[in-house]
């Protein structure tokens, strides 16, 4: 087999046509998303083919987010596909939104689009229209609360009614807040629930399960460290 300078020269050359269109989800899209309901369905992504000139080739398309008004400046990539549409479970879209950087349990924007692109070296990029979506996001470590009659000021009620979310901090493993506290009594559960919860039995700094309420003598303002692991706490009062 051999060719000449002319059958390189006429080669179909691939260039720009058309690009995506994304169709769903749109600006008045807005989830909060649960732990609870990790598996479930939050929403798909589709939008219209991309069309190049030239010879025919496999179209790639990336699903690009960026927290809004950052002109995805850095976007995070939620999926590489071939097809026209992406479906994303609970726990998958609450992993886009960490990656691009919204905050648990606050309501955050992002802006989403698509990326089209043909060919193994994803050559000839085009951009759709983008829209901007809402999303609440849930930590993806446990849900650690502290609860009791000493965080009534914070949390409303007697105290036992609901939990304030302590803060993971994911290089020392631990968790903490800093919070008024009344004269009182605390316990920490996990995801708002009483099935995993941990008191003090021995007054000691060691978390039991279950265990005794831990007092909490002095009102004031407190930081108080949590180490659910070594299952050990501090409750230091700030002056």
């Amino acid at each position: 087999m051999s060719c000449n300078a002319d059958d390189v020269e006429n080669r179909p050359v691939i260039t720009e046509g058309i690009a995506p269109v994304l169709l769903t989800p749109q600006s008045n899209f807005n989830i909060v998303l649960e732990n609870a309901n990790a598996t479930s369905l939050a929403t798909t992504f589709v939008w219209n083919e991309a069309h190049y000139e030239g010879t025919e080739t496999v179209i790639n398309y990336t699903i690009e987010v960026a927290k809004a008004g950052t002109d995805f400046k850095n976007p995070t990539i939620a999926s590489v596909t071939t097809a026209t549409f992406k479906s994303f479970t609970v726990e998958e879209l609450n992993a886009v939104a960490l990656n691009a950087g919204l905050t648990s349990f606050v309501e955050g924007k992002l802006d989403v689009r698509i990326r089209s692109t043909v060919g193994a070296v994803n050559a000839l990029p085009q951009t759709s229209n983008f829209y901007t979506i809402t999303v609440t996001p849930y930590p993806a470590w446990p849900n650690w609360g502290i609860i009791g009659s000493a965080t009534a000021a914070a949390t409303g009620g007697d105290g036992w009614t609901a939990d304030a979310d302590l803060n993971y901090n994911s290089a020392s493993k631990k968790y903490s807040i800093t919070m008024d506290l009344a004269a009182g009594e605390i316990k920490f559960r996990l995801d708002d629930d009483w099935a995993t919860n941990y008191g003090d039995n021995g007054s000691d700094g060691t978390l039991d399960a279950g265990g005794t309420n831990i007092p909490i003598v002095t009102a004031g303002n407190y930081t108080i460290v949590v180490d659910f692991t070594a299952k050990t706490y501090t409750v230091t009062k700030n002056y």
